[in-house]
C-alpha cells in the first residue's frame, strides 16, 4: 500500500505538476479506454464516495480514533467555521446552479473529465438528482463532524463584462445567492451563507445592500474566473458600500486551476487588492496566493518582474496598514501542488498566524488527486506515524480528515504547525 496517498490507489507524487493539467490530461486518458475502464478512472481520481454514517467515528482503530481526538483537543467549536465550501449544481429541482455547457459535453473532454471528478469527490452519483445529491452529502457531512462546527457555503456570481453584461462564454459556473441562502436557512445553523455579487453589475450596490440585509456577512469572490479586476476604479463605489455594511471580502489569490481562468490568472494578483484595502475593506485572500507567479505591480512599469504570489500576499500581510484588514486562509495548501515550499512558508511566518483563518475548499479534500501524505513527511510537516490514521479518516471522512491534517502538521520546531487560533474565525468578521 503506498503511503503517497490517503487512499488505496497508489499515485505519484509530483511536485509542480498543475492540477488544472493534470486533471485534465488524466481525464482525457480515461476517454480512451473501454466504457468500464473510464468510470475506474473517474473513480480513481475523484472518491466515488459511499452515504456516510452516524457512527462512522465507532468504527475507527485506536490509532485513528486518537488523532482525531488530539486533533480537536483545544478548539471552540462555537469558533470553528469552514470559509471555503463550495455550492454547486446543475439546475435540477429549480435550484438555478448552472454550469457552462462544455463540462457536460464529451467534444471538449478535458472540461467533461473534469466535471466528472469533482462529481465524483461530491459524492453525486445520479445527474438527474445532481443539485439534492451535492448539497445532502454536504449537510451530512457537517452533521457528522467531530464537533459541531460550520461552514460558509459560496454562492457563486456569473461572469459580467466591462459593460456589466452577464458573459455567459466566461461564466464556468454560477450558484444563486437565493440558493445558497435557503440552504444556510435550512441547516439549523450550520452553514453561513457568503453572498456573491459581481462588482460590475448594474445592481451591485443594490444587491449587497439586499444580501446583507438577510444575513449575509462575507462576499466571494473569483476573479480570474468572474472577470472582475479588484484594482479598477469600477470597484470604488463597491468598496464604498461594503465599508458602510461592514461586509468581507473572500477574495480568491494566486493562481486558478479548478476551474478554467485561461487569460484572466492575472485578475488573482494580489497585490490588485490594494484599492479595497486601501479604501478601507476587510479583505481574505484565498489560499494565502499560494500558487503561480504574478506581476509586480509595485514595481515601476517597464521593471516589473514575475514573482511568486505569495511573496507579493507576504509583503502586503508585512504592512502595517493592513493590520486588522487583510487576512489569509489556509485552504488548498496542503494539496500536492503547493509543496513546493508554499505551506512552509506559511508554516514559517508564526507572526502571521493570528490572521489566517481555517477553510478547506470542499470538495477538493475529497478528491484523491489531491492530497499525497507522503510528500508530506519528507518535507518534516507530517509525522509518518500519523499517515495510516489519517488516510483511515480520510476514506470515513474527508472533511475530519482535511481538518485533522492541518492540526497535524508540523512546523520546522517540531510544534504544531498552526496555533489552535487559526481554526477559530476572528470576532471581526460577525460569524
Amino acid at each position: 500500500m503506498d503511503r503517497t496517498s490517503p487512499t488505496d490507489v497508489a499515485a505519484p507524487r509530483p511536485r509542480r505538476t498543475r492540477l488544472f493539467g493534470i486533471l485534465g490530461v488524466l481525464a482525457l486518458g480515461g476517454v480512451l479506454f473501454a466504457t468500464l475502464g473510464y468510470p475506474a478512472l473517474i473513480r480513481s481520481l475523484g472518491g466515488a464516495w459511499e452515504p456516510g454514517r452516524a457512527d462512522w467515528r465507532a468504527e475507527l482503530s485506536p490509532e485513528a480514533a486518537a488523532l482525531l481526538d488530539a486533533s480537536l483537543d483545544g478548539l471552540d467549536p462555537a469558533r470553528v467555521v469552514d470559509f471555503h465550501v463550495h455550492v454547486a449544481g446543475i439546475g435540477t429541482g429549480e435550484t438555478g446552479c448552472e454550469v457552462h455547457p462544455h463540462m457536460r459535453s464529451w467534444a471538449t473532454p478535458l472540461a467533461r473529465g473534469r466535471f466528472e471528478v469533482f462529481l465524483s469527490g461530491a459524492g453525486v452519483g445520479d445527474l438527474e438528482r445532481a443539485d439534492q445529491e451535492y448539497a445532502g452529502r454536504l449537510d451530512e457531512l457537517f452533521a457528522t463532524m467531530p464537533l459541531a462546527s460550520r461552514g460558509a457555503l459560496l454562492a457563486f456570481d456569473r461572469a459580467h463584462d466591462e459593460a456589466g453584461e452577464v458573459d455567459p462564454e466566461h461564466t464556468e459556473f454560477h450558484v444563486p445567492n437565493e440558493y445558497v441562502f435557503e440552504l444556510a436557512d435550512a441547516s439549523g445553523g450550520r452553514f453561513v451563507p457568503v453572498m456573491s455579487v459581481h462588482p460590475y453589475r448594474l445592481d451591485a450596490l443594490e444587491a449587497l445592500e439586499r444580501w446583507a440585509a438577510r444575513g449575509g456577512r462575507l462576499i466571494k469572490w473569483l476573479p480570474n474566473s468572474m472577470g472582475m479586476d479588484p484594482a479598477s476604479p469600477k470597484c470604488d463605489a463597491y468598496y464604498a458600500k461594503m465599508v458602510e455594511l461592514d461586509l468581507t471580502l473572500l477574495s480568491h489569490t494566486g493562481e486558478e486551476q479548478a476551474v478554467d481562468a485561461r487569460e484572466r490568472q492575472k485578475l488573482g494578483n494580489p497585490l490588485r487588492l490594494r484599492r479595497a484595502l486601501d479604501a478601507g475593506v476587510r479583505v481574505i485572500a484565498a489560499h494565502c496566493a499560494s500558487l503561480g507567479e504574478d506581476e509586480d505591480l509595485d514595481l515601476p512599469e517597464g521593471a516589473r518582474e514575475r514573482v511568486p504570489s505569495l511573496d507579493l500576499f507576504l509583503r502586503m500581510m508585512d504592512e502595517e496598514r493592513y493590520e486588522g484588514l487583510l487576512f489569509g486562509e489556509i485552504s488548498a495548501t496542503t494539496q500536492f501542488n503547493r509543496l513546493g515550499g508554499a505551506l512552509q512558508a506559511i508554516v514559517a511566518r508564526r507572526d502571521l498566524h493570528p490572521r489566517l483563518v481555517f477553510a478547506s475548499d470542499y470538495p477538493l479534500p475529497a478528491l484523491n488527486v489531491t492530497v499525497h501524505l507522503g510528500p508530506m513527511v519528507d518535507a518534516g510537516l507530517l509525522a509518518e506515524e500519523d499517515v495510516e490514521p489519517l488516510r483511515e479518516l480520510y476514506r470515513a471522512h474527508p472533511l475530519a480528515f482535511d481538518l485533522a491534517l492541518k492540526r497535524r502538521l508540523l512546523g520546522a520546531d517540531g510544534a504544531p504547525a498552526f496555533d489552535v487560533e487559526v481554526f477559530h474565525a476572528p470576532d471581526a468578521f460577525g460569524l
